[in-house]
């Protein structure tokens, strides 16, 4: 079994989540690197050479859904662990995680504002207050909910894009009627709108592009918020019922979690390739990737994430005994503050106030992702070694507890 971290943590929570972490700016990067569309598909700009497609297509397979999907598993799980710690000590812990959730929110906000359209923390915000008001609800219930909500919202999501999704390959293969052409050609002149209004505030200075966010889109987290409630609400009640099954704290039997690492990663990524295969050979045709990555890849992706959920934990014996490991759960102990500094750099590299490299094409962001990599897992585990908690996660709770708490 393996056991709690100093402090009462969960230390293989901490790992998963050092790996969601790192993994996310895999995803992310795209977003960075380019508008709003670079994240839809690899042509953003014009055909896509091979091995830029073939640098999206890498990550599409092993990161995308992913790592968002592990990391809202996580964070229910997480907020469970909060309120429960909280009650141990006799402190009132719905109240409290109600607090950190409102910071929470304006904490995504400001990202949103200051740095990066792509924020998740409003979100995840939103989500978790809702999440909150099932708490009690028994691991069967969790998961009813969670099972019932996920796979209607995202057939419902199905459903409704699938005209679109007909009209993008009729008028590939040259058979489309007005009305279909007038669908593809009206999506595409929205999205070289955004493209360009996306460019345009990528070239801004610091002050000129947050004033032009706030101008432009003010409402734009609470617009993601209602597009992917459906998935994170979930995603976090299944987390909630993991910790309370014992899964974090590596109570299941090994026979069940080799089942679920070779099941989740073999049918998940079985899928998921038969999802790629379909939009690479039509060179990611923006509609239909919007699809794929909003609905039609939802449960592969899952249980994908399951699967490396369950992976890492038959391997964290020895993960936790290893260098990597401890570097790993560092990583995922600042995940706060390593989400949002990511956001910092990135922009800074990317951005017009910063060096302005916007427009990097998917096989070069290979690279700045290894490299950050190495970056949070450097400094993670000696700012540890001085401080209780990285310096987010330290005002977070200070905020939350309105104390100034131990650093």
């Amino acid at each position: 079994m393996i056991d709690r971290a100093a402090g009462g943590r969960l230390a293989a929570l901490d790992v998963l989540r050092g790996v969601a972490v790192l993994g996310i700016l895999a995803v992310n990067i795209a977003g960075f690197a380019g508008p709003r569309l670079a994240t839809v598909t690899p042509a953003w700009n014009g055909p896509a050479p091979w091995w830029d497609e073939a640098a999206f297509a890498f990550v599409f397979l092993v990161f995308e859904g992913k790592m968002r999907a592990l990391f809202s598993i996580l964070f229910g799980a997480s907020m469970l662990l909060f309120v429960e710690a909280a009650e141990r000590r006799g402190e009132d812990g719905d109240l409290l995680q109600l607090r950190r959730l409102g910071w929470l929110l304006g904490f995504g906000y400001l990202h949103y504002l200051l740095l990066w359209w792509g924020d998740i923390l409003f979100d995840y915000a939103v989500a978790g207050f809702l999440a909150l008001l099932l708490r009690r609800v028994s691991v069967r219930g969790l998961l009813i909910v969670a099972a019932v909500v996920f796979l209607g919202w995202h057939g419902w999501g199905m459903a409704d894009g699938w005209t679109g999704v007909l009209a993008e390959e009729h008028v590939r293969l040259g058979m489309a009627g007005a009305g279909e052409q007038a669908m593809v050609q009206a999506q595409a002149a929205a999205d070289l709108a955004r493209m360009q209004a996306d460019a345009a505030n990528a070239r801004l200075g610091f002050g000129a592009a947050m004033a032009e966010r706030w101008a432009r889109e003010p409402g734009w987290p609470l617009s993601v918020t209602f597009y992917t409630l459906g998935e994170t609400l979930p995603l976090m009640l299944l987390g909630m019922a993991l910790l309370r099954g014992g899964f974090f704290a590596a109570t299941w039997p090994r026979r069940r979690l080799r089942a679920m690492a070779w099941g989740g990663i073999g049918l998940g990524g079985g899928l998921t390739m038969g999802l790629l295969a379909l939009v690479w050979a039509r060179h990611f045709p923006p509609m239909a990737m919007a699809q794929v990555l909003a609905y039609w890849g939802a449960v592969p992706h899952v249980l994908m994430a399951l699967g490396y959920a369950a992976a890492l934990t038959l391997a964290m014996p020895g993960l936790l005994a290893s260098r990597l490991g401890a570097r790993l759960a560092a990583a995922g102990r600042m995940a706060f503050t390593n989400y949002l500094a990511t956001t910092a750099a990135m922009t800074f590299l990317f951005y017009g106030w910063g060096l302005g490299w916007f427009g990097l094409s998917p096989a070069l962001q290979l690279p700045v992702v290894a490299g950050w990599w190495l970056v949070m897992l450097a400094w993670s585990a000696p700012w540890l070694a001085r401080f209780r908690q990285g310096p987010l996660e330290w005002l977070w709770r200070s905020l939350t507890e309105w104390r100034v708490m131990p650093r």
